[in-house]
C-alpha cells in the first residue's frame, strides 16, 4: 500500500522496457517495436499516475496552479493527457514536431529539455527514498517534487497554447455566463411547474432539448441583460451562440409580439416536443 514502494516497480518497469527497446532493432522487426512503444506508453501513464497521488500526498498545498486548464478545449481534458505531454516533451527533444510548427518546436525544446530533466531526477530520488525510507518525504524529496510539478504545468499550457487556440478569459466569462442562465431557466422551470424534481434528477433524456429551448427564450426575454444580449454585437457573444445571432433576433421579435398566456402554452410545448 505504501505509494513510494508502488513508484519503485512502477519506474523498474519503465527502465525495463525502455531497454527492450534500446536493445531491438526496429527495422528488422517492427511489429515487436510497435508492442514495446505500447507497453512504454502504458508504463509511463502508470508512473504518472503513481507520482500523482505521491505529490498529493506529500505537497498538496504547494502544487502549482492549474487554473489554465479551463482554457483547453473540452476534447483535451481526457484522462492520458498527462502522459501526452511526456510523449509530446521526448519527441521535442528528439527534434522531431509531430504536432507543433518547428519554430513552436523550437522554443519549446528548453521547457520539454528541463521537464525531462526534473523527472530524472525525480525517479532518481524517489528510487533511493523507497529503498531507504518508504514512509517518509524528507524535505529534498518534497523540493524535487515541487520542481517537477510547476516544470510539468508550465510546459503543459505552453504545448497545448502552441496547439490549439486556447480560451480567452472572455470566453470563460462568457461560458460562465450560460452555466448561470441554464441554471435561472432550469429554477424558473421549476417554480412555473413546466419541470419537475423528479425528471432532473432521474436524468431524463427529454431535458436535453427541453432546458437550451427554454434557455434561449429565457434568455431573449427574460435575462435580456445575460449572454443571449443582443445590444451586443456577434464577435462580444459566446462562440455558441454568435453564428446564429440573426436567427435569434428573429425570434426575439416573433416572442415579443406574444401575450403572456401565448408565452406559457409555447414554453409547457417546448416541453414536451420532439
Amino acid at each position: 500500500p505504501r505509494l513510494l514502494s508502488q513508484f519503485f516497480f512502477a519506474d523498474e518497469r519503465v527502465t525495463r522496457v525502455v531497454a527492450e527497446i534500446n536493445g531491438l532493432d526496429a527495422e528488422l522487426d517492427p511489429q515487436q517495436y510497435l508492442v514495446l512503444l505500447n507497453q512504454l506508453h502504458l508504463s509511463q501513464a502508470h508512473l504518472l499516475a503513481v507520482l500523482e497521488r505521491i505529490m498529493e500526498e506529500c505537497i498538496p498545498t504547494q502544487r502549482h496552479s492549474r487554473d489554465y486548464l479551463v482554457k483547453f478545449p473540452e476534447e483535451l481534458l481526457v484522462d492520458n493527457l498527462g502522459n501526452h505531454m511526456l510523449f509530446a516533451a521526448e519527441c521535442l527533444l528528439a527534434g522531431t514536431f509531430l504536432e507543433v510548427e518547428e519554430s513552436d518546436g523550437a522554443q519549446l525544446r528548453p521547457r520539454a529539455r528541463n521537464l525531462l530533466c526534473s523527472l530524472e531526477l525525480v525517479r532518481t530520488v524517489l528510487r533511493e527514498q523507497s529503498l531507504s525510507q518508504p514512509n517518509s518525504y524528507p524535505e529534498p524529496v518534497r523540493a524535487v517534487l515541487i520542481q517537477f510539478d510547476r516544470l510539468f504545468a508550465e510546459f503543459e499550457l505552453s504545448y497545448v497554447s502552441s496547439l490549439v487556440a486556447v480560451k480567452s478569459p472572455d470566453e470563460i466569462y462568457r461560458q460562465q455566463e450560460i452555466i448561470v442562465l441554464f441554471c435561472e431557466t432550469v429554477e424558473r422551470a421549476l417554480h412555473l411547474g413546466y419541470l419537475t424534481q423528479e425528471m432532473i434528477d432521474g436524468y431524463e433524456p427529454l431535458l436535453m432539448f427541453t432546458i437550451p429551448r427554454l434557455a434561449i427564450i429565457s434568455g431573449l426575454l427574460i435575462y435580456p441583460e445575460g449572454p443571449l444580449s443582443l445590444e451586443r454585437s456577434p464577435e462580444e457573444m459566446s462562440r455558441v451562440f454568435s453564428p446564429f445571432y440573426n436567427l435569434l433576433k428573429k425570434i426575439r421579435d416573433l416572442l415579443r409580439v406574444l401575450s403572456a398566456e401565448e408565452l406559457c402554452l409555447l414554453e409547457r410545448s417546448l416541453c414536451t416536443a420532439e
